[in-house]
C-alpha cells in the first residue's frame, strides 16, 4: 500500500507545475493534499478528479485559503469532513476516509508564524487533539494521519535549528507535544521508522536560496498507529520536481486492507 501526501500551496498552482502529470506514475492507493486554496466549484476540470480515484475535498469557508483533499483508489465505507469543532472545521483542515479497518486522514494543522492569534489557535488545536489522538489510538483501528503538522520535531528535522528555537514550528512546547504524540499517545512517525538520516526536509522557504542550499524543515508527516509502525517498507521525499514549496512525502506499507 502506497500513501502520498503533499501540501500543494494551491492545488491549481500545483497542477500548472505538473503535479497531476506526475501523480499517475506513483500508483498511490491514497493521495492526501493540503492547502488546496480553492472552492469545489473552481475544481470542475477533470484534472482535479484523476481517473481511478474516489476524490473528496473539504474547503475552507474563506476563499483562497487552507482546504484539504483526499483521493482514494478504494471506495470508502465512510467519508468525514471535519472533526465537529466549528473553529477548526470552518478552515477546511480535516478530511477522513474509512476503508475496512483502515482510516486515512488528510490533515492541515495551523501555522503560527503570521501573528500571535494564530499561534494561540495552534496551541488550542494541539490541546484539542491530545485526547482525540489518545482515543483514536485506543479504538482498535489502523490510522494514517497525513499532512502538514507545521512542527519540526527534533534538531535533525530542520537545518537552522539553533536560530529557530524561539520561532513557531520549533518552539519547545510544540516539540514537547510531538514527544507526547510519538510517546505516551502511542503514535509513530512513519518516515523515521526507516529513515534516520539528516538533511531530509519537506518544506523550504521561498526566501533566499533555501531550496538550492537545502535549508529546509521536515514538517510534513505520516503519523500512524502502532499496528502500522512496523509495516513501513519504503519512504521517500520527492525532490526531482517542484510542485510547491513543500515536497511530496511517499510512504510504502506492507499492509493489506481488510473489509
Amino acid at each position: 500500500m502506497r500513501i502520498m501526501s503533499l501540501n500543494a500551496n494551491g492545488i491549481r498552482a500545483a497542477a500548472r507545475k505538473g503535479f497531476f502529470d506526475w501523480l499517475p506514475q506513483q500508483q498511490a492507493d491514497f493521495v492526501c493534499i493540503q492547502e488546496t486554496k480553492a472552492q469545489l466549484h473552481q475544481l470542475a476540470d477533470e484534472i482535479f478528479h484523476p481517473s481511478g480515484y474516489h476524490c473528496h475535498y473539504h474547503d475552507a469557508e474563506k476563499k483562497g485559503y487552507s482546504g484539504v483533499a483526499l483521493f482514494s483508489r478504494h471506495e470508502p465505507d465512510q467519508v468525514t469532513h471535519g472533526i465537529g469543532w466549528p473553529a477548526f472545521d470552518s478552515e477546511g483542515r480535516w478530511l477522513q476516509v474509512d476503508v475496512g479497518d483502515l482510516s486515512v486522514v488528510s490533515l492541515y494543522l495551523p501555522s503560527g508564524t503570521s501573528k500571535e492569534e494564530r499561534q494561540a489557535f495552534k496551541v488550542e488545536c494541539m490541546d484539542h487533539f491530545t485526547p482525540k489522538l489518545d482515543a483514536m489510538a485506543k479504538a482498535g483501528r489502523d490510522w494514517v494521519i497525513c499532512g502538514d503538522w507545521n512542527i519540526a520535531h527534533k534538531e535533525i528535522d530542520l537545518k537552522n535549528w539553533k536560530a529557530n528555537q524561539k520561532n513557531s514550528g520549533f518552539l519547545p512546547e510544540e516539540r514537547a507535544w510531538l514527544d507526547q504524540v510519538f510517546g505516551p499517545l502511542g503514535w509513530a512517525d512513519a518516515f523515521r521508522q526507516i529513515d534516520p538520516n539528516p538533511d531530509r526536509y519537506t518544506w523550504w522557504s521561498n526566501r533566499g536560496r533555501a531550496w538550492d542550499n537545502n535549508v529546509g524543515w521536515r514538517i510534513d508527516y505520516q503519523v500512524v498507529t502502532s499496528g502500522l509502525a512496523d509495516k513501513v517498507v519504503g519512504a521517500d521525499i520527492y525532490t526531482e520536481s517542484r510542485f510547491s514549496d513543500h515536497a511530496p512525502l511517499v510512504i510504502d506499507y506492507d499492509y493489506a486492507i481488510k473489509r
